[in-house]
């Protein structure tokens, strides 16, 4: 199940995994791939007008479907393009898979007019759809999922209720907490951690990135926030970020 345009991308990262070092595992390469492939899966959401928690829902069913199956056994970008399409289905924001087909084709030539409706065209459409129902089983049909969206504007709005207005207006913590979450979904930590966890941790690496400070009580503002978060879960979600900002500086 491979469409004309879906081969460069599987071609590119073949010619990289031959040119990495010897030092470059195999577990490596397929966290690239990860990384890339949900890049797409966001850029690609974007250009559709996708919101984004049907975006993450995507990014999610894709992690969820390469935990069950063997990196190889499938063409991400093909499977990419279907739990795109999935996603819309689940969080109600249903796109056209010619859509999602002529958007991907513009992903990856740029310059290209989008496809005719020929045989080539209707067989990676085909692919698409069988692919959706490929994924429904191996999830087996459990593609709703809590994310931490709903948490962190939560979160957000009570942080800000106890700093100075001043302060809070002249630092971006909202935008990049946002950011922070939305790059959670390049790699499979955001299926590892709990979703209050991941707000949590991206609301605290904003804050001190700004040197934004909170009044001191008995308990830390996120023990307040969030009693069952630890200042360990939080440091696992960071530290596992931080891994994803390495990763993507070995993917450009």
């Amino acid at each position: 199940m491979e469409g004309p345009f879906l081969r460069s991308p599987a071609t590119q990262d073949g010619l990289a995994a031959r040119r990495v070092s010897s030092g470059e595992t195999e577990s490596d390469r397929n966290v690239k791939t990860q990384f890339r492939v949900c890049r797409f899966m966001m850029e690609t959401g974007v250009k559709l007008g996708m919101r984004s928690v049907p975006v993450a829902t995507a990014c999610v069913l894709y992690h969820r479907f390469f935990e069950r199956v063997s990196a190889h056994a499938y063409e991400p970008y093909l499977v990419a393009m279907s739990c795109v399409y999935l996603a819309g289905k689940v969080e109600e924001q249903h796109t056209r898979t010619r859509d999602i087909i002529n958007v991907s084709h513009r992903y990856f030539n740029s310059d290209s007019a989008p496809l005719d409706c020929d045989k080539e065209f209707w067989d990676l459409r085909d692919s698409v759809v069988q692919c959706e129902l490929l994924i429904l089983r191996q999830l087996n049909f459990q593609v709703s999922f809590e994310h931490p969206h709903k948490y962190l504007l939560h979160y957000l709005l009570s942080v800000k209720s106890l700093v100075n207005r001043h302060a809070w207006s002249r630092t971006p913590v909202a935008e990049t907490s946002w950011a922070l979450l939305r790059d959670c979904y390049h790699g499979a930590m955001c299926i590892r951690h709990l979703p209050q966890h991941i707000a949590i941790a991206t609301l605290h690496l904003a804050l001190n990135s700004y040197g934004v400070e909170l009044p001191v009580g008995e308990k830390e503002w996120w023990q307040v926030l969030c009693m069952d978060v630890t200042k360990a879960h939080i440091d696992a979600v960071v530290s596992d970020l931080l891994q994803l900002y390495d990763m993507e500086a070995k993917c450009i």
